[in-house]
């Protein structure tokens, strides 16, 4: 008589069949749309400078300015629609292109109804 063996049920995981490691897409903390609004950004010791965003999401965004600012740059946002404003800092040192220079910021909190859109659930 041969022995009993025990099966283990398969591990149910939130990606079933996805064996890889997740893409920087699926690890981002919030959906990212493109979104063209127009932003001041307030900064301490200098003008205010105009920009708009390139993307947006609930935690930040990718703004394209006329000048660059450095890495941790402490910012006050101003969604010029709205007349809101938002603190954030400066993620990365910016990408530079031939419109200007793409500031990547993250705002001090997460703030979903800055920038007045719908964001869509993740699909994960």
């Amino acid at each position: 008589m041969k022995p009993l063996t025990t099966v283990k049920p398969p591990v149910v995981t939130s990606r079933p069949g996805l064996t890889r490691p997740p893409t920087a897409e699926e690890r981002r903390r919030a959906q990212r749309v493109l979104l063209r609004i127009a932003v001041v950004i307030h900064v301490v010791g200098r003008k205010p400078i105009e920009g708009h965003t390139h993307t947006c999401s609930a935690n930040g965004a990718l703004i394209l300015l006329p000048e660059p600012l450095a890495e941790g740059t402490k910012v006050m946002i101003e969604n010029t629609k709205s007349q809101q404003t938002v603190e954030a800092k400066v993620l990365r040192p910016p990408q530079t292109n031939g419109e200007g220079s793409l500031v990547p910021v993250e705002f001090a909190t997460p703030a979903p109804v800055f920038w007045n859109v719908f964001f869509p659930p993740f699909a994960n």
